[in-house]
């Protein structure tokens, strides 16, 4: 049986321990998302757009929009402080079923993919600068996936130590590169001039607008994945809801401040594609040296990025067993380092199954549908919880309620529209292979039923 939680007490006893603080937990929310988007995602923004203000206008607008979403996950982490985030959510709000499918999902392609191409994408330009072959690019991948995985079996409290340091450091960078811009005028105002106009060119505003939301939206991924570690932060009603908060904002200060420098130091005309501009760029900033500086920049985001999502990814396999929908042994937590080993495991086999098969860039990007659409249905379930008890003790709740939900809710819709108009095969074929998760939900739920049966009697 499912323990019920009202305002949100875990299970008396999970093996984790609550061993994170505030810094640890903003740095998971910020780190997670700044990573090579932040150099890429810009200049198809830009190109598409070809005007600075509707540049700015769309950033600003997806901060807020995402800032909504923050808080309203800020509360559901108060209410269910517990391992998992989304799952929970789900769990608490539409059931076990639904639930479910949004854990197969994670595990069956999505955290894996993601970890298998962010690992890839670290290696392929530490390959660049190092010059290494294809193949040892991805043997590197590997190693770095298994390192942050045995990292984080043998103390969640050192894995958080190390995204720590690399967000930090990631930070100081991108504010170092911008100091570097400013004081040799390395650049020209002149090239956000005109400001509003859009250059000859960009697309009509209108499609402009929507592509650069997708790809705004996609720079953001990731900042809800620290309700997955709920269970392992401390004081999570007072600290998660200040993470989230505190890490959407700093992201969305640097991602305004890096597509400020980037089109001060290269005039929009100039861009033809998202490399070539990174390139651009650099070479401004460093000379010949750019590319590599720019590349070593590129590998430390990543390697944050990768850190924070292998930290949460396995807490969604180890919350399901915990609940009795998955193989009870991912519920199981390391004798004396008390973190999801098999868990942890797990996220790594199929992460590098995926990186030797190559096919995680191509099945990531049809599961981007229904991961959106599971986010909005977990906001969503913030106005039934709201009836049911609209103040629960100890719940930092989500301001200017139902606007907050509803702002988010917007987004969400908007994006699945823009994303199945654009993608509809990619859109449909992800919804079914989420949806072939049922069969194995009733098949793992009746067997463990089952056992729990037996072993009463």
């Amino acid at each position: 049986m499912r323990t019920t939680t009202l305002a949100g007490s875990p299970p008396a006893q999970t093996g984790l321990r609550r061993e994170l603080g505030l810094a640890s937990a903003t740095a998971a929310v910020a780190g997670e998302c700044i990573a090579v988007g932040i150099f890429l995602t810009p200049a198809g923004m830009a190109k598409s757009l070809g005007s600075p203000f509707w540049l700015l206008a769309v950033w600003i607008f997806m901060g807020v929009t995402t800032l909504s979403g923050a808080l309203c996950y800020g509360e559901l982490a108060g209410r269910f402080p517990r391992a998992g985030g989304t799952y929970v959510y789900l769990q608490e709000t539409f059931g076990r079923c639904v639930a479910f499918l949004y854990g197969w999902m994670c595990l069956l392609v999505l955290d894996p993919g993601l970890t298998a191409a962010l690992a890839m994408g670290a290696a392929s330009y530490a390959g660049y600068v190092l010059h290494s072959s294809p193949a040892v690019n991805k043997v590197s991948a590997f190693a770095v996936i298994w390192a942050l995985c045995f990292l984080n079996i043998m103390s969640i409290r050192l894995s958080a130590g190390f995204l720590r340091w690399m967000t930090w450091l990631k930070f100081a960078l991108l504010v170092l590169l911008t100091v570097w811009a400013g004081v040799f005028r390395l650049g020209s105002p002149s090239n956000f001039m005109p400001f509003v106009t859009q250059r000859p060119g960009s697309l009509p505003l209108i499609p402009a607008l929507g592509a650069a939301m997708v790809g705004a939206f996609f720079s953001f991924g990731g900042w809800w994945d620290v309700s997955k570690i709920a269970e392992e932060v401390r004081d999570p009603s007072w600290t998660l809801p200040r993470a989230l908060v505190l890490g959407v904002m700093a992201v969305t200060a640097v991602y305004i401040l890096v597509s400020a420098v980037f089109l001060y130091l290269v005039p929009l005309q100039n861009v033809t594609s998202d490399e070539t501009f990174v390139a651009q760029a650099g070479a401004v900033l460093f000379g010949r040296a750019g590319g590599i500086v720019l590349a070593a920049i590129v590998i430390l985001c990543v390697l944050g990025s990768l850190a924070a999502l292998i930290i949460s990814a396995p807490r969604v396999y180890y919350a399901m067993a915990k609940d009795g929908i998955f193989i009870p042994a991912f519920a199981k937590t390391h004798p004396h380092f008390h973190t999801p080993v098999n868990a942890i495991l797990l996220q790594g086999t199929v992460a590098s199954l995926l990186l030797f098969l190559g096919t995680f860039q191509q099945v990531i990007s049809y599961f981007m549908f229904a991961a959106i659409a599971f986010l909005g249905l977990a906001v969503a379930g913030l106005f039934g919880l709201r009836k049911k008890q609209p103040s629960p003790q100890n719940v930092v709740l989500a301001p200017a309620f139902p606007v907050t939900p509803t702002l988010f809710l917007v987004l969400v819709a908007l994006l699945l529209v823009l994303l199945a108009v654009n993608r509809p095969l990619e859109a449909v074929l992800g919804v079914v292979v989420v949806l072939t998760g049922l069969p194995f939900y009733f098949v793992l739920r009746n067997r463990n039923q089952f056992t729990h049966e037996v072993t009463e009697a």
